[in-house]
């Protein structure tokens, strides 16, 4: 079993407490810059104490482990032409092995990078415990790691924001986030659950039972038949509900598993052209839903990790969904067959929901009469309420997640970045609302949401349900000095975005749909003294940057400093009675 949270407590007196040495980067602890190397204060006894953080012991029963057998034969891939899959699902004692070996060794904890520094490399962060649980159970799990990365590399843009290794979760920079409405497949973010499998065509299938009345098994030339399945097409915006998640991680931590909650920032969206049918129409050629059939569970052939169980990924939507037509089994993305890293040879795309419910890889569809009791339905993704967290938070205390809110975010500027401009802030950036509601209109403010300016109809992308609008507006700014530009949305049905993140903060760092805000310095060339002063850097071949380098040269004549004075006077006001009682106690 995994080893225990260590609970040793020191009680301090305040003379004990006086006499406690400095620990290396005191100040930084201190000023919460380490938040997570703090012990916990307990003040709930009559003296306080302090509760040591988590320590990591290695251990492992190798013994246990060998009672196991075999792994190659016992993990073995047993579809032809399917690498990289294990069927999990079908095989409880398959199931039970693999916890098996699971809980008889330990497994580093996750790195900490919210009560601490966030790695500056890219990848951001590797994923070390997904990668040790593969090799843990070894077979052809082995293998997958190293296999998903190569895929990254061949499908994905050079400059791609690579946030976890393994199993992959990456966005595109800012600059090329909304560079057209439609985004590339290179450039597309990716929320993996697990490795990617490599499938072949030929040797694919799609397996849909349950509660329908005549449960079959489809190739992928079948659900290609336009004769049985009427083709559909829809240009649809993905969203992951982590989207901006690192404004949450900014203010306050919440749980922190490198792959669940991996620190995203505003490209954890993308828009994209699918080609493919409704599953509302095979769902029909099973003989509809019979039963209390409600849900729609799908499976993934990548393999998921959960509390030392291991498992396909699983989720499910209601039949409501998929009847409204809503619900498309897609084989194709911006004019070409599924990227692998994408869900090749066959995905579900949830329209207007939250981008875990757009299964990838998808194998089987199963008719059920309740949502999904799978670890991703059940357990994750979950909206709480703030006072719920990791002392008290329980899973039916929180909202599964599946319509997106409304939500819009700044590409351009960047925050922190110096802006030169001429009386107005060129700024881009993208708008977007769930459940099949559109942004109708997209505001700025330059003076914290004080006042704001609408964007110009004009310059918002074209108007589709289910997909984002892109937008651009010079934004009036006469202000120098440091501003907050902030961005707000509204949507068809006058839902909007609250002003803080405060607002929208939860234990799970889900759905940041709080009006982006972003801080930059302005500088403003309509002022004469400012485009001098600009000029004046520029002759002497010095960059204006970094902002909080000082100036070196003069910037003011002394001749200039004493005509001031002679003309204003000193800065301190004369005493009336100075003049007049000159030489009196």
């Amino acid at each position: 079993m995994a080893p225990a949270e260590k609970s040793d407590t020191t009680s301090l007196g305040r003379q004990q407490q006086a006499e406690l040495p400095n620990r290396p980067d005191e100040w930084k602890i201190e000023q919460g810059l380490l938040g997570a190397s703090l012990p916990i204060l307990d003040q709930s006894a009559s003296e306080p104490r302090y509760v040591k953080p988590m320590e990591y012991e290695p251990f492992k029963d190798e013994a246990a482990i060998d009672s196991v057998g075999d792994r190659n034969k016992l993990f073995k891939e047993e579809r032809e032409g399917w690498e990289g899959y294990v069927e999990w699902e079908a095989y409880p004692d398959k199931k039970a092995a693999a916890h098996k070996i699971l809980e008889s060794q330990s497994f580093p904890p996750p790195p900490e990078f919210q009560m601490g520094p966030i790695p500056g490399q890219n990848p951001v962060l590797e994923g070390v415990r997904w990668k040790q649980w593969h090799y843990a159970l070894g077979g052809p799990m082995t293998k997958v790691p190293q296999i998903s990365w190569d895929v990254v590399l061949k499908e994905k843009h050079k400059d791609m924001l690579h946030l976890l290794q393994f199993p992959y979760n990456g966005e595109p920079p800012k600059r090329l986030v909304t560079a057209a409405e439609v985004t590339p497949n290179p450039l597309h973010f990716v929320r993996n659950h697990g490795g990617i499998p490599d499938i072949a065509k030929d040797e694919y299938s799609l397996q849909l039972d349950g509660l329908v009345k005549n449960p079959q098994t489809f190739t992928l030339d079948d659900l290609m038949d336009e004769s049985r399945f009427p083709r559909m097409e829809k240009m649809v915006t993905i969203q992951c509900s982590g989207t901006r998640r690192i404004e949450q991680i900014n203010l306050y931590a919440g749980e922190g598993d490198e792959m669940i909650n991996a620190p995203w920032a505003e490209g954890a969206i993308g828009t994209a052209n699918y080609v493919g049918i409704s599953l509302k129409k095979v769902i029909k050629a099973c003989g509809g839903l019979v039963g209390d059939g409600k849900h729609l569970e799908f499976y993934g052939a990548d393999t998921y990790f959960k509390k030392n169980n291991v498992m396909n990924y699983l989720v499910s939507v209601p039949w409501s969904k998929v009847k409204a037509n809503e619900v498309m089994l897609a084989w194709e993305m911006n004019g070409e067959p599924l990227p692998k890293i994408h869900g090749f040879p066959l995905r579900v795309v949830v329209m207007g929901y939250i981008g875990a419910r757009s299964v990838k890889w998808l194998y089987r569809i199963k008719a059920i009469d309740m949502p999904s009791l799978a670890p991703v339905q059940s357990q994750e993704y979950l909206y709480f309420n703030q006072q719920v967290g990791k002392h008290n938070q329980l899973m039916t205390s929180g909202i599964q997640i599946q319509e997106m809110p409304v939500s819009s975010a700044i590409m351009s500027p960047w925050t922190k970045q110096i802006v030169i401009h001429n009386g107005s802030i060129h700024c881009k950036g993208w708008a977007y609302s769930g459940g099949g509601r559109w942004p109708e209109r997209v505001e700025l403010s330059a003076d914290g949401g004080f006042s704001w300016y609408a964007v110009p109809q004009e310059a918002l992308s074209h108007k589709r349900r289910f997909a984002w609008r892109t937008w651009e507006i010079d934004l009036p700014c006469d202000v120098e000095g440091w501003v907050e530009i902030v961005c707000r949305c509204w949507d068809n049905s006058l839902n909007t975005q609250p002003l803080n993140v405060r607002a929208a903060w939860n234990w799970g760092l889900h759905v940041t749909s709080s009006a982006h805000r972003i801080s930059v310095y302005s500088v403003n060339k309509k002022r004469e003294p400012t485009r001098k002063r600009l000029q004046d850097f520029e002759e002497r071949g010095v960059p204006f940057a970094p902002l909080t380098v000082p100036t070196e040269w003069a910037v003011q004549s002394m001749d200039d400093y004493v005509k001031f004075f002679k003309q204003h006077g000193p800065r301190d006001a004369e005493n009336e009675y100075d003049q007049r009682d000159l030489g009196e106690d």
